[in-house]
C-alpha cells in the first residue's frame, strides 16, 4: 500500500523559508563555534588543515594558504581539522612544533575550550549591542520562571485551594510542568474547570484542586475568556512599548495603567496578558489610566506562537512590558558594555540549571528539541521580525556552549575532561581508553540525538 502526501504551494513556501532560515541560524552558530577554535589553533601556532561548515560530502571547496575551508552536505555542525590529532603524523622536529598532540596541556585547552567561548562570546556581543541601542532585553532568572507561589491574594480561587507561599507546583492535571507561564496558560484553556494540581511543601507531596474563575466575576462565555487564579499580584502597569507592535499603533505610553479590557475591571499583570493571549486577531477596548485621566484605546493583538511543555500554543501579544523585574535596560552604550556580560551570565545560569533539572527529572525531557525544532522557531522568529532572529541566535549560542562543554567524550568537554585527568596524573590517557570513551560517548550523543528527533516529530505531527 503507498501513502501520498500532498503539499500545497503555500505549505512548500513555508517549508522553504523554515529550512532558509534554519541554514542561517544554524550557519552563524556553528561558523562562530568553529572560528574559536581556529582562531585558537592559529594563535598557538598549530596547523589548521581544514575549516569546514557541515559534515559529509563537501559542497564546495578552496584552499587558501595551508587551510582548506569546506561547505559540506550535511548542515548539522561544522568541524576543524588540526594537524598533528593523531600524534603518528608529526615526523620532525618542526612538525612536532605545528602538531596539536604536541602543544603543551594550556595550549591544547585554549584551543579546545574556545569553541564553547566564542559561542558565549557571541552570545555577549549580540546582548550588549542590543542594550546600546535602549532596548529592554528578557533576563529571567529561574526563580522568575519557576512555577513557585510567591503571593497568594486573600479570598481567591489559589486561597481557597488551600495553596500557600513557597509551594512548587510539580503537576497540572498529571502533566508536568516546569514555569509558572504553564500554570496560567492550563487556567486560561480549562475554561473554569477545575484543575489537579500536584505540589511540593517542605520536602511532601501534596494534591490539591483549584477552579480558576472568570476575570469579570461573572460566567465564563466564548467571548469572555481570562481565568484568575490570585497567585500574582503585579499590577497591570505598562513600563515599556515596544516599536512597531500593535500597542505602540495603538497609542499606549510608558506609565499608562490598564484599567479594563472589553469593560472587564483589570487589577493584576496576569489577567490582564491572560485576555490578551486569548485574543489574537480580534480588536480590543482597552482602558487606561493616564496622568489621572481615563483614556481609551483599541489594540488589535498579533497572533505568535509559543513552546509550551513541547507543544506549540498560538498566542496574541501586543508588545509591551510590565513592572517585571526580569526586564534588564541600560541607561547608555557604556553600562550596556557591563550590562551585556550580567545578561550573559543570567541566561547561561538559567540554561545550566534548566539542564540540571531535566536531568534530575524536575523538567520534562519533553522539552529537548532537535533540528526540527530549531527550524520551527527559526522560522517563527523570521516572521516576526529580525530582532527576534537575532535574539533566538544569542539564546541558541548559549546553549551550544553549554552543551559542548558537557564532560561527554567526543564533545569538547570531553576532550577538556581527558586533559583534567592529564593534568592529575603528569600523562595522557592511553589510547585504548580514549577510543573506549569516545565510543561511549558518540552512543550517547546518538542517543540524545535520537531522542531529540522523536520529540521534534511528536511536538509537530501529533500534538494537535
Amino acid at each position: 500500500m503507498m501513502l501520498a502526501f500532498t503539499w500545497s504551494p503555500d505549505s512548500l513556501w513555508l517549508i522553504m523559508q523554515k529550512a532558509w532560515w534554519f541554514l542561517v541560524v544554524l550557519g552563524i552558530l556553528v561558523a562562530f563555534h568553529e572560528l574559536g577554535h581556529f582562531l585558537a589553533a592559529r594563535w598557538v601556532g598549530v596547523k589548521v588543515l581544514k575549516f569546514s561548515l557541515g559534515f559529509g560530502p563537501k559542497l564546495f571547496s578552496r584552499q587558501m594558504g595551508e587551510t582548506e575551508y569546506l561547505l559540506s552536505a550535511i548542515p548539522l555542525g561544522g568541524y576543524v581539522k588540526l594537524f598533528g590529532e593523531d600524534e603518528t603524523e608529526a615526523a620532525t622536529q618542526d612538525d612536532r612544533r605545528r602538531s596539536f598532540a604536541h602543544q603543551g596541556l594550556w595550549g591544547k585547552v585554549l584551543i579546545v575550550a574556545a569553541g564553547p567561548g566564542f559561542n558565549f562570546i557571541l552570545a555577549y556581543l549580540i546582548f550588549a549591542v542590543w542594550l546600546s541601542f535602549g532596548y529592554t532585553l528578557p533576563v529571567p532568572s529561574f526563580k522568575d520562571i519557576a512555577p513557585v507561589i510567591e503571593a497568594v491574594a486573600a479570598d481567591s480561587p489559589a486561597a481557597k485551594a488551600g495553596l500557600m507561599v513557597g509551594d512548587t507546583i510539580k503537576k497540572i492535571d498529571g502533566r508536568d510542568i516546569a514555569t509558572r507561564v504553564e500554570l496560567l496558560d492550563a487556567a486560561a484553556k480549562g475554561k473554569g474547570a477545575p484543575l489537579t494540581l500536584e505540589i511540593q511543601r517542605d520536602g511532601r507531596s501534596e494534591t490539591l484542586t483549584i477552579t480558576p474563575i472568570p476575570t469579570s466575576g461573572r460566567p465564563p462565555s466564548p467571548e469572555e475568556v481570562g481565568y484568575y487564579l490570585g497567585i500574582e499580584e503585579v499590577p497591570p502597569i505598562v513600563n515599556e512599548v515596544v516599536p512597531g507592535k500593535p500597542a505602540a499603533a495603538a497609542g499606549f505610553k510608558e506609565g499608562d495603567r490598564i484599567v479594563s479590557i472589553e469593560g472587564i475591571p483589570i487589577h493584576t499583570w496576569t489577567q490582564m496578558t491572560g485576555l490578551v493571549k486569548e485574543s489574537p486577531g480580534r480588536p480590543l477596548h482597552v482602558e487606561v489610566l493616564r496622568e489621572s485621566h481615563r483614556v481609551s484605546l483599541t489594540v488589535t493583538p498579533a497572533l505568535e506562537t509559543m513552546t509550551v511543555n513541547g507543544k506549540t500554543v498560538e498566542v496574541g501579544k501586543i508588545g509591551i512590558a510590565g513592572p517585571d523585574r526580569s526586564l534588564m535596560k541600560s541607561a547608555n552604550p557604556l553600562t550596556a558594555i557591563y550590562n551585556g556580560l550580567e545578561a550573559t551570565w543570567k541566561w547561561t545560569e538559567l540554561t545550566v540549571i534548566g539542564l540540571y533539572k531535566m536531568i534530575t527529572g524536575d523538567i520534562s525531557s519533553k522539552n529537548i528539541g532537535g533540528p526540527l525544532t530549531i527550524a520551527k522557531i527559526s522560522g517563527e522568529a523570521a516572521e516576526q521580525g529580525p530582532s527576534n532572529v537575532i535574539f533566538l541566535i544569542a539564546l541558541l549560542s548559549i546553549n551550544l556552549g553549554v552543551l559542548n562543554l558537557l564532560p561527554i567524550p567526543i564533545l569538547d568537554g570531553g576532550h577538556l575532561l581527558f586533559f583534567l585527568i592529564e593534568g592529575i596524573l603528569r600523562k595522557p590517557l592511553g589510547e585504548r581508553q580514549r577510543e573506549f570513551a569516545q565510543q561511549v560517548g558518540l552512543v550517547l550523543l546518538v542517543g540524545v540525538m535520537i531522542f531529540a528527533f522523536w520529540n521534534d516529530i511528536e511536538r509537530i505531527f501529533f500534538s494537535h
